[in-house]
C-alpha cells in the first residue's frame, strides 16, 4: 500500500482541444498509482479575467461551477471543458460556492457584496436573492438540501431555509448564529457531517467544534492543528473526515471523530481539501507550488508517498468528481506577463 511518489512534471501538457471522453478509469490498484497519475492529461478552463476562489461539481459531475474575483459565476462541462456558461449578478467577489446535494440545477453563491445567490443552471439564471448582514466568504448546503449555511467576514453564519413546500422553495433566513465575545473564535469553514447530525466549524485556535444540528448546542470539540485550521471535507462513503491547517498538516478522523492519522505532505498551511469519489485519496492545495494527493488507507504519510501536481501559483481550491478521477482546481493569478487568468483547470483525463 505505497502511494504514489513524487514526480517533477512529466503530465501531459494542458490541452487546447478536448472533445467528448469516457470517464476516466482510475488505477487499478495502490501499486499502479504512480502509472496513472503520470498519465493524467490537464486542461486549462478559459473564461475568468481574474483569480478564481472556488470549484465546485454538482451531485452528478456532469457541470462544474467556478467562481471569481471578477465577480461572475462560470458553469463548465468537463467532456467540452472549451465552452462555459456565465452567470451574473453579484457585485462583488465570488468567494464560495455549493450544488444543492437533493437538485442537481441548482447552485448557491456567496460573495461579499452581502448577498446569497440561488440559480437555476438550466435556465442559467438567479431565482433568488437572499441579503445578509455581512460580507459572505463561506457557504455549504445540508446533505437533506433543507439548508444552506453561510459565513460572514464577522463570523456570523445565516441558516437560510431552502426546502421546496406548496410549490416553492422558501429561500427565508431561519435564524443566525455568533458566538458570544468571551467564547468568540475566527470561523474559517464550515460544513455539516453526511447525516445531518452535526454543524461543523473549524476555528483560528486550529479546532474543530462540533454542533448538534439544529439546536446549535456544542457537542464537542476537536483539538485537530497547533494553529488555524482553515479547512474540512467529508468522505462521500461516510468513513473519514479532514483537515487542514496553518501547522501544513492534514489530519483524518473517523467519524466518530477519533484521530486516525497525519499527513505531512505540505510545506505550507493547508488551504483546500476535497477527498475523491470512493474516498481512497486526498487532494489538499496551498501556498506550495504543488497539489498533492496522497492515499488515505496507506500507512505512509510523508510528503515522499504522495503524487503532486504542479502548480504556478498558490491554490485556492480543489474539488473531486465525486463519480470519477477528474480532479478540479484553482490558484491565484499568474505575475505579469500573463495576459489572461491561466489558474483555472481540470487534472486527470486519459485520451
Amino acid at each position: 500500500m505505497v502511494a504514489a511518489m513524487i514526480h517533477q512534471t512529466k503530465q501531459k501538457e494542458p490541452s487546447s482541444k478536448i472533445s467528448r471522453r469516457s470517464n476516466p478509469p482510475g488505477p487499478n490498484s495502490a501499486a499502479d498509482q504512480d502509472e496513472y497519475f503520470e498519465g493524467c492529461g490537464i486542461h486549462e478552463l478559459v473564461g475568468h479575467s481574474q483569480t478564481v476562489r472556488t470549484v465546485a461539481w454538482n451531485t452528478d459531475g456532469s457541470r462544474l461551477a467556478s467562481g471569481s474575483v471578477d465577480k461572475t459565476v462560470r458553469l463548465w462541462n468537463p467532456d467540452q471543458p472549451t465552452i462555459s456558461q456565465k452567470l451574473s449578478g453579484h457585485t462583488g467577489s465570488v468567494d464560495q460556492l455549493c450544488w444543492s446535494p437533493q437538485t442537481n440545477h441548482l447552485l448557491a453563491t456567496a460573495s461579499g457584496d452581502k448577498t446569497v445567490r440561488f440559480w437555476d443552471t438550466r435556465a442559467v439564471r438567479s431565482v433568488h436573492v437572499t441579503q445578509t448582514s455581512g460580507e459572505n466568504i463561506n457557504i455549504a448546503w445540508s446533505g437533506n438540501g433543507e439548508t444552506v449555511a453561510v459565513g460572514d467576514k464577522e463570523d456570523q453564519i445565516t441558516f437560510i431555509d431552502t426546502r421546496y413546500t406548496s410549490g416553492r422553495r422558501e429561500y427565508s433566513i431561519k435564524k443566525t448564529y455568533k458566538e458570544r465575545p468571551e467564547n468568540h473564535e475566527e470561523i474559517n469553514e464550515i460544513c455539516w457531517s453526511l447525516d445531518c447530525k452535526y454543524f461543523l466549524v473549524t476555528t483560528g485556535s486550529g479546532g474543530v467544534k462540533v454542533f448538534e444540528w439544529p439546536s446549535m448546542n456544542l457537542h464537542h470539540e476537536i483539538r485537530a492543528h497547533t494553529s488555524n485550521c482553515y479547512c474540512i471535507d467529508f468522505d462521500r462513503q461516510g468513513r473519514y473526515f479532514a483537515t487542514g491547517g496553518a501547522d501544513a498538516l492534514m489530519c483524518l478522523f473517523d467519524y466518530d471523530m477519533i484521530g486516525i492519522k497525519s499527513f505531512d505532505c505540505l510545506s505550507s498551511p493547508a488551504r483546500t481539501l476535497s477527498f475523491s469519489h470512493d474516498g481512497t485519496y486526498l487532494a489538499a492545495g496551498s501556498e506550495d507550488a504543488h497539489i498533492f494527493i496522497t492515499n488515505v488507507h496507506t500507512t505512509e504519510q510523508k510528503k515522499e508517498q504522495a503524487f503532486r501536481i504542479p502548480t504556478k501559483t498558490p491554490t485556492n481550491s480543489v474539488a473531486w468528481n465525486p463519480k470519477n478521477y477528474l480532479l478540479a482546481y484553482a490558484g491565484d493569478q499568474q505575475k505579469e506577463p500573463v495576459t489572461h487568468y491561466a489558474g483555472l483547470k481540470i487534472f486527470g483525463y486519459h485520451d
